[in-house]
Formats: structure tokens, C-alpha cells, sequence
């Protein structure tokens, strides 16, 4: 899965270090739209070897072939350093290697697939802290005995994908009804009850919101309705509730994305109300995306743009290094996190998607070149040219700060999701212009698919 490709850097266009910086101007004719033409053509070779050199290393050093599952605390050069299975990344690279299988041809291969059959089996069995219960660990042992819970619903979020994705490359009954079961649990859990999880109120605490709660959610609407009517019309009720209560995170008349708001969609007290994530804020806004283009809404899809894509860019972008700062303080304070000023893989990886999705859906040049601007950061920044993957934890001058390629919350998961899809539109986008540019053709540009291309 190595890639072979020379990456061709095109002729037109300011370059930025070894990436593609587009002009943002709406202006400028045939000459920009070729422009436009040739760095989607750049980024498309360079993302898809990236893609094949991240899955190999996934493949090469991972797999545990005597438990099932995924090691995922891995050294700069692949060598396990933790034993420790942490259930959200079982669950991710279980849905990433169906993911990869199911969408591209490239990746059809039985070590992939039975990797993932191997992962998911290994959930089923272990995942669970007390069968019939749904509750799941957080972290196991190799051999899967429970270690941890965390009183959040993610862990069972991310074991719903990884059944939903093994039934649609296996056609096995048994691990869509895992997935249907633990996703009413889990809405179960979000809408009526959450005693379920452990999570006692005490009194001073205040009755908060996280925007990881409704977005989680939305993604999953979005993973059990894909090309299935009955469940997406089960589940449509479901996400407009999501997308309602995403949205009311855009607090301070619309100037700012709050990570945590009252339960009645009010700004909070104090640094928990000031809180902001730019990560979070552009996952929340492809995911949006992605809802509004579903509904053919062009007033909500315009609102994402400004206000989960480009709102969060204007305040979370280091204007004197470069990259997405981890966390940020709606009035300008010092965050009280350590980490606030580090540059990590993730908030990039989700820009890079958002960037490119609203350039798919609006054909504004400015999104592309707010993808090329991000995407030429990350590639020249996370990126390990020596031992393949990206290092996750960068200072916030962008140097390494840890040489890990995995750990307790990164694993095969961000990096090839958006590789994935970034290839996936870059094409999608490439063959609208071509057919657009056909002698005798006219053709208005269409809206990509929920997923972002096909």
C-alpha cells in the first residue's frame, strides 16, 4: 500500500513551503479556474500517497495477531511502548479499515478485512463492562479485561460505527443489530436518563452542554441512515434535534462557537463558559454540512460556513506560527489548560475536510484556498518523511513535542478519515470540471453526497 506517485506541483498559483496556496479571489476568469484545476490535481495525487503510506504503517505494526484488536501506543518507528486497548480506537480502526474497503477499490484487500472482523470480534466479546449491560470500557488489557470507565457515551458511540461499517462490508446480520441496539441506548442515555452512565449531578455543578454530545450524535444519524431509507427516516427527528443543538453553540450574536453552553442554550460563567475548541467547532461544521446538504437547506448550509468554518479559522489560527491553537478563551484570557497553545494533529485533520467540503458545496475559491493554506501546515508540520504517519503533538511553534504516532487518543482514525474523504472529493471535484470544460456541455456544479464525494 506504498505510494508510488510523484507529487506535480503546479505551474500557476503562490506556493507556500511544499503545498499549494490558491488566490482567494472570487475574480479572475479561466486563468484562476485553471489554477484552481491544477491544486486540486496536486493535492489529490499528494493525499492519496499519503493516504497508502498511513495505512501501511497501521497495517505493518498494529494488528495483534494473538488477542484481535489494534495496539494503538505506538513509537515514532511503529514499536508498541502499552499493551492497552482503548476502546475508542478499537472501535475507530475497525470502522476506518471497513471505511477504506468499502469506498476504495485500492484498499480491497483480505488483510484489511480480516483485520477489522478480528477488531470487531474482539469488541463484541470484551467491550462491554457487564453483559447484557451496555455500558463499555474505556480501557482494556491486551486480552481484553475491563480497566476503565469514563461516564461519557463515546466509547459505545465508536463501537456503533465499527458494527454499522462490518455489516455493510460483511453482510452479517448480527453486527447491524449490535449497532441499532447500542445506538438506542445511547440516544436513550443523551434524551431521557443518563444515569446509566455513572455520572451522579452534584449540586454545584452547573447543567452544561459539550457540542461533542449533539455533533457525536449527528454523526452517527448520518452513519446507520446512509443508503438505508427506513433507518435514516427513523432517525431524521434525531438529527434536526442535533443540528439544533449544535447550533446553539454559536453564542456573543454570532461571533463566537462556545465548546459548552447551559442546557437551555445560554453562555455559561466563568472559564468552563469561555471555553472555545476550533477543532471541535469545524468537526461540528462538516458534520452540519454534510445534515444541511441532506436536507437541501441553503440558508443553514451558508450559516455553517460562516459560522462553524470560518468563524472558527479567524479566531483559532496563529496569525505568528502558523496552525490551529488546541483551545481558546472567548474574551481573549489565558486559557487555564497547559496544552492550550499546542498545534495537534486532529483540529487540522477536521479542518482540512471542512475546508474542502464548503469549497465542494458553495464553489468558493476562498474555502480552497483556506484548504491549501491548512493543508500545506499539516502536511509540512505532522507529517514523519522518515517512519510514515504523523506525530500528534506539536508546540506551538510547531515542533515535535512528542514522537509517538499513537496513543490513549490518537490511532488510526483522523489522519486516514480525512485523507479519505479529502481524496475522495478532490476527485469528485476533478471530474465536475472536466465535465464542465467538455465542448458542447453545460453543467452546473452539483452539491457532493453527504459523505463528501463518491
Amino acid at each position: 500500500m506504498s505510494g508510488g506517485l510523484r507529487v506535480r506541483q503546479p505551474s500557476g498559483g503562490a506556493r507556500s513551503g511544499d503545498g499549494v496556496v490558491m488566490k482567494g479571489s472570487r475574480d479572475g476568469g479561466d486563468m484562476e479556474k485553471e489554477q484552481e484545476r491544477e491544486a486540486l490535481q496536486a493535492w489529490k495525487e499528494r493525499v492519496g500517497q499519503e493516504l497508502d503510506r498511513v495505512v501501511a504503517f497501521w497495517v505493518e505494526h498494529s494488528h495483534d495477531q494473538e488477542h484481535g484488536g489494534f495496539f494503538t501506543c505506538l513509537g515514532r518507528d511503529g514499536q508498541v511502548y502499552d499493551d492497552l486497548k482503548y476502546v475508542w480506537l478499537q472501535g475507530r480502526q475497525v470502522w476506518m479499515y471497513c471505511r477504506l474497503y468499502r469506498k476504495l477499490e485500492r484498499f480491497r484487500s483480505p488483510e484489511l478485512l480480516d483485520a477489522a472482523k478480528a477488531g470487531g470480534e474482539f469488541l463484541l466479546r470484551y467491550a462491554r463492562v457487564a453483559p447484557p449491560g451496555k455500558k463499555c470500557a474505556f480501557v482494556l488489557t491486551r486480552d481484553g479485561r475491563p480497566v476503565k470507565v469514563q461516564r461519557t457515551i463515546f466509547s459505545e458511540c465508536f463501537y456503533t460505527m465499527a458494527m454499522n461499517e462490518l455489516w455493510r462490508v460483511t453482510g452479517e446480520a448480527r453486527y447491524q443489530s449490535e449497532a441499532v441496539e447500542m445506538m438506542e441506548q445511547i440516544v436513550y442515555w443523551v434524551r431521557e436518563d443518563p444515569s446509566g452512565l455513572g455520572r451522579p449531578r452534584l449540586p454545584g455543578a452547573p447543567a452544561s452542554e459539550s457540542v461533542a454530545v449533539p455533533m457525536m450524535l449527528l454523526n452517527l444519524v448520518d452513519q446507520l441512515g446512509e443508503a438505508d431509507e427506513e433507518l435514516a427516516g427513523n432517525y431524521a427527528e434525531l438529527g434536526d434535534w442535533c443540528a439544533q443543538r449544535i447550533l446553539q453553540h454559536v453564542q456573543r450574536d454570532g461571533q463566537a462557537v462556545l465548546e459548552n453552553v447551559s442546557e437551555d442554550g445560554e453562555e455559561l460563567s466563568g472559564c468552563l463558559g469561555r471555553h472555545q475548541n476550533p477543532g471541535h467547532a469545524l468537526e461540528a461544521g462538516w458534520f452540519l454540512l454534510r445534515h444541511a446538504i441532506r436536507k437541501g437547506d441553503p440558508e443553514l448550509r451558508a450559516h455553517v460556513i460562516d459560522k462553524f468554518l470560518l468563524l472558527p479559522f479567524r479566531s483559532g489560527w496563529d496569525a505568528d506560527h502558523g496552525g490551529l491553537f488546541y483551545f481558546q478563551d472567548a474574551d481573549g484570557l489565558c486559557p487555564t489548560q497547559l496544552e492550550w497553545a499546542m498545534k495537534l494533529w486532529w483540529p487540522h485533520s477536521e479542518a482540512m475536510i471542512a475546508f474542502l467540503m464548503g469549497y465542494s458545496d458553495s464553489g468558493d475559491p476562498a474555502l480552497l484556498h483556506l484548504f491549501c493554506r491548512v493543508a500545506d501546515y499539516t502536511f509540512r508540520q505532522f507529517r514523519d518523511p522518515e517512519y510514515g504517519e504523523w506525530f500528534g503533538y506539536l508546540n506551538r511553534e510547531g515542533k515535535v513535542a512528542l514522537t509517538i504516532k499513537g496513543g490513549p487518543f490518537k490511532g488510526c482514525f483522523h489522519v486516514p478519515r480525512c485523507l479519505a474523504m479529502c481524496e475522495e472529493m478532490l476527485d469528485a471535484l476533478l471530474s465536475r470540471l472536466a465535465l464542465a470544460q467538455s465542448p458542447g456541455t453545460q453543467c452546473t456544479p452539483a452539491a457532493p453526497s453527504p459523505e463528501g464525494a463518491k
